[in-house]
């Protein structure tokens, strides 16, 4: 039997499949992770949302808004602080407040700015103020 007629694959066309691969799986994966990231985003801004919706429920069984000390916990067990709320018939949430998808705490803040009655905010990806894209603040305010 003579070498040449042997069939199957030489060394040069295997690595060059194996680089097709690479090249396509990377692709793929870079893809996948802009998509993880633009779901993040979502995934806070629905969270400000319901959050938000919670602290209209609960300024209308108390008319106040809890105040920055007690904070969003207030959406989950009665406050202990001043000013203490009457007519909390809470909690205003199904279970205590998340972190956002990142990780950090979410800021609440009264009263908000332009005159708003509140503020919350996910620092984004990044958990520092300000950024662009997926590091970016996303608020009540602007969503």
């Amino acid at each position: 039997m003579n070498i040449k007629d042997q069939s199957g694959w030489t060394f040069i066309e295997t690595l060059i499949v194996l680089s097709i691969i690479l090249i396509l799986t990377s692709t793929v994966g870079f893809m996948a992770a802009g998509y993880v990231d633009k779901a993040r985003v979502i995934s806070a801004k629905t969270q400000i949302e319901n959050l938000s919706m919670a602290l209209d429920t609960y300024f209308m069984d108390t008319m106040q808004f809890p105040s920055n000390e007690q904070g969003l916990d207030a959406l989950w067990t009665k406050p202990i602080l001043e000013p203490l709320p009457d007519g909390w018939d809470g909690p205003y949430l199904r279970k205590p407040v998340a972190k956002d998808p990142w990780g950090f705490s979410y800021e609440y803040q009264t009263p908000g700015p332009n005159g708003l009655p509140y503020s919350i905010l996910s620092l984004g990806k990044d958990g520092i103020p300000g950024g662009e894209g997926t590091s970016s603040d996303i608020s009540s305010w602007e969503n």
